[in-house]
């Protein structure tokens, strides 16, 4: 499978088109909207959240409520729109027009991609940068991503996420009893947080970096649960799973970091703390003792949960401005500020969910087969029957 998606923040729409879903998968837009909705949660979010209303279109791909095997085009409109027609607008405007709109941006934020983007692509307005590069693009990841989970879910395999830390504030009590559990307490928290005491903690940092005009980043993490022995590949650089699923968290707007299982804390550790110790039994067949390696050997899935970690770094755009340079008269001034949310750690483990599930739900494509779902089920319960009896 792969995906593709286009639009602005404050254009008419955002638009994803998917190749390579099998046929007769079960989809609805409910399915999508549901993760949509997910995404616009969670605490510490700003008012364009107010403004939009996400809800999916498919425009192809999807008959009665299944797919067809076509590409599948998948269309979010923005609300927002109604106010940015002459903005936005891809017919010509005078640059008497331009001047009159105000709107013109020369001032770049730091932590932004406005400055390189604008030297990359040679605009001197570099609203023709940050419309892009705005993580409003990951609305429709995220429906990408929707539909990735569902592929996943019709074969047994469950997605969950939630968060680490925010702002220093450190979940101490993350443990959970099944991968339900754990979906339905961070779905209850207001910060994807299954420490509850943490939690609160979390949204006063929250608070208070609002207040001071300021922003805060965090730790998120992805399970999922039930993906199968041998996705991924050692026989190549390219072809390690895990390697795929660190470059799709990193691709996520503000995230600077990634760990599959304890990741850095195995630096610090005796390879005897590490490694995993190999298990047999005749119901279960191989699995491992713990889990420390976040279910990967050798760039392939070991039959473990799969466990990702990301670092979000603050947002940058803040209402407590850093100094930046103008660059028409190369002066200093405080960068200009976008509409803007305080944190959204929350919303971005929904987002790392996604490009998660997205990378897995193809790894299982590539190996057994991506035609039809009955046939990759079929071959997916033959697989794991020759891998408990191996």
């Amino acid at each position: 499978m792969r995906y593709l998606t286009a639009g602005e923040s404050h254009g008419p729409q955002l638009t994803a088109l998917l190749e390579g879903v099998p046929a007769h998968l079960e989809l609805l837009a409910e399915d999508i909207d549901t993760e949509l909705q997910r995404r616009q949660g969670g605490y510490g979010r700003g008012r364009r959240m107010q403004i939009e209303k996400d809800r999916v279109q498919f425009t192809s791909g999807v008959r009665h409520g299944k797919t067809t095997g076509a590409p599948i085009a998948l269309v979010v409109e923005n609300n927002d729109w109604k106010n940015w027609t002459k903005i936005m607008g891809a017919d010509p405007i005078s640059e008497e027009e331009q001047q009159e709109m105000k709107r013109v941006i020369t001032r770049p934020r730091p932590g932004h991609a406005d400055l390189n983007g604008a030297i990359k692509y040679g605009h001197r307005d570099m609203r023709n940068i940050l419309e892009r590069s705005s993580a409003r693009e990951t609305t429709v990841r995220v429906a990408a991503g929707a539909v990735a989970k569902k592929i996943l879910r019709s074969l047994g395999i469950e997605v969950g996420g939630h968060v680490l830390e925010i702002g220093g504030v450190k979940a101490e009590n993350v443990s959970y009893q099944s991968m339900e559990d754990l979906q339905s307490r961070s779905e209850a928290s207001q910060v994807r947080c299954l420490d509850e005491e943490a939690g609160q903690k979390m949204i006063e940092a929250i608070d208070a970096a609002k207040k001071d005009g300021d922003s805060i980043g965090g730790i998120v993490e992805v399970v999922i649960e039930g993906a199968p022995i041998g996705l991924g590949s050692y026989v190549q650089y390219d072809r390690k799973l895990d390697a795929k699923l660190a470059a799709a968290v990193m691709s996520i707007n503000a995230f600077k970091g990634v760990e599959i299982g304890i990741g850095f804390e195995a630096a610090s550790r005796p390879g005897s703390e590490v490694h995993d110790e190999i298990l047999w039994d005749e119901e279960k067949g191989y699995t491992r003792k713990t889990n420390n390696l976040g279910g990967f050997e050798g760039g392939m899935t070991n039959g473990m949960p799969i466990v990702v970690r990301g670092v979000m770094k603050p947002i940058p755009t803040l209402y407590k401005p850093l100094n930046s340079v103008d660059i028409e008269t190369k002066e200093t001034f405080a960068a200009s500020i976008e509409r803007s949310d305080a944190c959204a750690v929350p919303a971005a483990s929904v987002v790392a969910e996604a490009v998660v599930a997205w990378e897995i739900a193809n790894a299982i494509l590539e190996k057994f087969g991506s035609d039809r779902m009955d046939e990759i089920k079929e071959n997916i319960d033959r697989h794991n029957e020759q891998a408990r009896l191996f």
